[in-house]
């Protein structure tokens, strides 16, 4: 008996590692959809080449990783910029499916570069996080695992202070809020919405770069962002705090399921629970209601 509770501790904590990860990377989704409402599917996928530009400069270049990581994250900042500018921006003012598509077409394109420069050879990332094992009452925790779920909880936290304190969080939250209202207290509401998808790179690239350190990187990794599209409908499109809630729930339900029911159940499982939400509450346990006069 005592041996399955230390084998029910054990998933627990590993699938709350994962589930960081998804939060993380939920997160990213939320402030894209937040200051500019368009639904990113790509962001698993922008998430995967912020994995190979780091792999690139710590194992291509050989860089150190105190180098690597800023410059994976400056890369990913001028990466979501462009995107931003060039594919999401001239399409704002049209329809949003046309917006939608262009995302899912963003996720071929960004698949396609990676395999053009690094070929689909799924790889390992250079060894930067602690090796020694975690105990905790017995319990076994993969070192990589519990220092991801530390540096995503970090930087979640940070996130969160700063949409709530910094005054270019709060101009973003404004601009979620009224667009019209924003702009005519001279707020660049453009400039919210490039800021947005540079946010939401860097956010994304740094998910993708311990999410690479755990099982290594593929360009197949973007399927990732289908756990974590099912994350921000379950917590809510709107909200950070939803992102980080059902992350951890969803990390966890996939882990338990996938441990005493078998892999194959762990979808099931997912998706099980993304209906009954969608049933229940369509916006998300923590997304806004709106409420439109007609």
């Amino acid at each position: 008996m005592a041996v399955e509770f230390i084998d029910v501790v054990e998933t627990s904590l590993a699938g709350l590692g994962t589930g960081a990860l998804m939060a993380l990377t939920g997160v990213a989704f939320v402030i894209i959809y937040k200051a500019t409402k368009v639904i990113n599917l790509a962001i698993g996928e922008m998430l995967m080449i912020g994995a190979f530009v780091f792999y690139g400069f710590s194992a291509g270049l050989s860089l150190p990783i105190w180098a690597s990581v800023p410059l994976t994250l400056v890369v990913a900042a001028v990466i979501g910029g462009v995107i931003e500018r060039t594919m999401i921006r001239p399409l704002m003012k049209d329809n949003p499916v046309s917006v939608f598509m262009v995302t899912i077409g963003l996720t071929s394109i960004l698949i396609g570069v990676v395999e053009l420069i690094w070929s689909a050879e799924p790889r390992r990332l250079p060894e930067f996080l602690p090796s020694q094992p975690i105990i905790i009452a017995d319990a076994f925790i993969p070192s990589k695992t519990a220092y991801s779920f530390l540096i995503a909880a970090v930087v979640m936290a940070v996130l969160i202070t700063v949409f709530a304190f910094w005054r270019g969080g709060i101009a973003l939250r404004a601009t979620a809020t009224d667009r019209a209202a924003a702009s005519s207290v001279g707020i660049d509401v453009p400039g919210v919405f490039s800021f947005s998808w540079m946010l939401a790179a860097v956010v994304a690239a740094l998910a993708g770069i311990l999410v690479g350190s755990v099982g290594g990187i593929s360009s197949a990794m973007g399927l990732f962002g289908l756990s974590v599209f099912v994350v921000v409908i379950v917590g809510g499109l709107d909200s950070i705090a939803g992102a980080l809630i059902a992350g951890l729930f969803i990390g966890w339900l996939e882990a338990m399921v996938g441990r005493f029911l078998g892999g194959e159940f762990k979808l099931l499982a997912t998706f099980s629970i993304l209906l009954v939400v969608l049933v229940v509450r369509p916006y998300g346990l923590f997304g806004t209601h709106e409420i439109e006069r007609l």
